[in-house]
């Protein structure tokens, strides 16, 4: 019977796991009933999901997914994050096919004591006595060092029963505890909020001051003091991150985030009961309704006596404004939903867009970052199983094509401060991207002009001259960012070549659409399946320019960085670039990997790395463009953060007049 019902569900199920996306998550295998029979985590849920059906199974596998009939995901931010899932999940849901994590075990937490002199410790148990606790924290290794550190920064008191001493013991000898059973130690509490706050994840100001006293041991070479420096930095900030499946906040609520492209628009739904995820929603609609409209038509409707709303939902940001307050309290300014709750519920909940970076408002927007992508996941899947059939029917009808235009190009014109003008054509396919067609062109007729225009004659020739001459499908519809000046100019060089693929212009400002020759644009509604679809294509054309845009100014501080370090020229510059081709690549290469590949030291490796790494650093908050002597001292200065040994340190080169 269970070999019968393999070989019924196989293929389907294969088919659901190789459809998965590579993000970290919990999977979940799910009978004919619907009910959970096993969940499972994963670094990568694609290639762990694939490997139930590579190889010989294990009795185990086999009866699974004999037994099972779909799959479902739960993307979340980290590996930590997915066993926090597993784990809440296997104690809710008892599946049948789990044996580990059953045995009601939890993860350790950190605890501030109550009391005017509280100590810190981790533990398995919460005792409700007014102590504060915070976590879990699944990395046991992480958390005891990191706490070892802590007793360092802040030397708070040791014994598990405080009483006054005449002498204080020998933690106050070796400066771990301040000594309040035999002192009087004013800022006592002042360390205990330090603690807190750390605990909390508002870590920066901390982060900021060991940063700055690192850098000063390291200039004053105390190398060793440097390097415990940064492993505390380090350890701070790996006890700061936050995990959004998990927290220790008792408080009822649920984040809602979404995703859109063209027509479509999914939403995602995590629910936090006593401190815990529960669920996660998807649902996806087919509207061309606005982000405002489709997000209150949504929570009208994903509310009912059968699921009643939490005291606080937490939406992401809209694109739009919608009728929410940017006020202290970040509460709704729309009648139609509070009267809909009061009526239904009999109270209307908090809606809260949190903004900011510290504590509870991190946590918060962690946990919708985490929504957003498996919203845009499950996006993804609709996308490719419902297509977008009707709505390229109305966009051929609309601009007179005579087929549906199942294949389309953008093409958009950008440059760099100026110069460095290229062209980005992005390719769709019933409506989908169809990324491994996108293509980048330098522009090579304008010599350092900026001509929209000419822009558009050169690559349009440049891309259907090659698809005629080699014989290649045309595309049914081509889509130009601009209005009627571009649009005519793409239209000379099509009529030269003799292609009649259908041709439009989206202007931005106002999304007209303009076809050749025409004296007036075609105006639709906002809400139209049609624009929607042109709106779509035009956006990717932007996003792919400007990924484009940033591997030119990724250019223009590669090669003066890397020729100030010395021992580094022009050709090893250029043999470092072929070799990683991206900064971020070359910033974490391995030192003596560099060296050999590239035929240079292994201190000059050491100090292209830590160059690198610094100038990605301060490329938010300075000028991209530094000169080779700043970028030289820059460099010096950043070994701080790759070695501490004074004789590893490599000479940079000195600029001269």
């Amino acid at each position: 019977m269970v070999h019968d019902r393999y070989s019924e569900n196989y293929d389907l199920l294969k088919a659901q796991a190789g459809n998965t996306s590579g993000e970290p998550g919990v999977y979940l295998w799910k009978n004919a009933e619907n009910r959970i029979i096993y969940v499972g985590k994963a670094r990568n849920l694609k290639k762990r999901l694939s490997s139930y059906f590579s190889g010989r199974k294990d009795v185990k596998t086999t009866a699974l997914i004999g037994r099972a009939k779909s799959i479902e995901t739960i993307i979340v931010s980290n590996e930590y994050e997915a066993l926090l899932l597993e784990n809440t999940l296997i104690k809710q849901h008892s599946p049948k096919y789990n044996i580990s994590l059953k045995d009601g075990k939890t993860y350790p937490v950190v605890r501030i004591t109550a009391g005017d002199f509280p100590r810190v410790f981790s533990t398995r148990y919460i005792v409700e006595d007014g102590s504060q606790y915070f976590g879990p924290f699944p990395n046991v290794y992480a958390i005891n060092k990191s706490l070892e550190l802590i007793e360092k920064v802040f030397p708070l008191r040791k014994c598990k029963t405080f009483r006054k001493r005449e002498k204080p013991c020998m933690y106050f000898h070796i400066k771990r505890c301040m000594g309040p059973c035999f002192q009087d130690v004013p800022d006592y509490q002042v360390q205990v909020d330090r603690v807190r706050k750390l605990l909390a994840g508002e870590s920066s100001a901390l982060i900021i001051e060991l940063s700055t006293r690192m850098h000063e041991a390291a200039r004053s070479l105390q190398f060793e003091e440097a390097a415990e420096l940064r492993n505390l930095i380090q350890a701070i900030e790996s006890l700061s991150e936050n995990n959004s499946v998990e927290d220790m906040n008792p408080e009822n609520r649920d984040y809602i985030a979404w995703a859109a492209e063209g027509i479509f628009t999914a939403f995602s739904v995590f629910s936090m009961r006593e401190g815990r995820m529960t669920g996660r929603d998807l649902f996806c609609s087919r509207s061309a309704a606005g982000e405002e409209e489709s997000l209150e038509t949504f929570i009208a409707a994903y509310y009912n006596p059968s699921r009643p709303p939490p005291p606080k939902i937490y939406l992401m940001n809209l694109k739009s404004s919608m009728n929410l307050k940017n006020s202290v309290d970040n509460s709704p300014d729309t009648a139609v939903l509070d009267r809909y709750f009061l009526e239904k519920f009999g109270f209307s909940p908090e809606f809260i867009l949190p903004s900011g970076l510290e504590g509870e408002v991190k946590k918060h927007n962690a946990a919708l970052a985490m929504a957003h992508q498996n919203a845009k996941e499950e996006l993804r899947k609709r996308i490719r199983e419902r297509g977008l059939g009707p709505a390229l029917d109305e966009l051929a009808q609309i601009l007179g094509l005579k087929t549906r235009p199942e294949r389309i190009e953008g093409f958009d014109i950008s440059h760099l401060d100026g110069k460095h003008s290229a062209a980005s054509l992005v390719s769709f396919r019933n409506g989908i991207p169809d990324r491994k067609n996108y293509r980048h062109y330098k522009l090579r007729s304008l010599q350092g002009r900026i001509d929209d225009y000419a822009s558009i004659r050169e690559v349009v020739h440049r891309r259907y001259s090659r698809l005629v001459n080699e014989g290649l499908d045309l595309p049914d519809l081509i889509l130009i960012d601009g209005g009627i000046g571009q649009v005519n100019a793409a239209r000379e060089i099509l009529e030269k070549l003799g292609i009649s693929s259908g041709l439009a212009g989206l202007a931005e400002r106002e999304e007209d659409i303009w076809l050749p020759g025409s004296k007036s644009p075609i105006k639709l509604p906002r809400s139209s399946e049609a624009l929607k679809i042109l709106q779509f294509v035009r956006d990717e054309t932007h996003r792919f320019a400007g990924r484009l845009n940033q591997n030119l100014r990724s250019k223009e501080i590669r090669f003066p960085l890397l020729e100030s370090i010395e021992g580094i020229g022009p050709k090893r510059a250029a043999a470092i670039i072929k070799a990683y081709e991206e900064l971020e690549k070359i910033a974490a290469a391995d030192p003596e990997d560099m060296a050999a590949k590239c035929g240079i030291t292994p201190a000059a490796a050491l100090a292209v790395r830590a160059a690198i790494n610094h100038a990605l650093k301060s490329r938010k908050t300075s000028s991209v463009k530094k000169s080779p002597s700043s970028a030289a001292a820059l460099a010096a200065e950043a070994l701080t953060d790759e070695a501490f040994a004074a004789e590893d340190a490599p000479h940079y080169k000195t600029e001269t007049k």
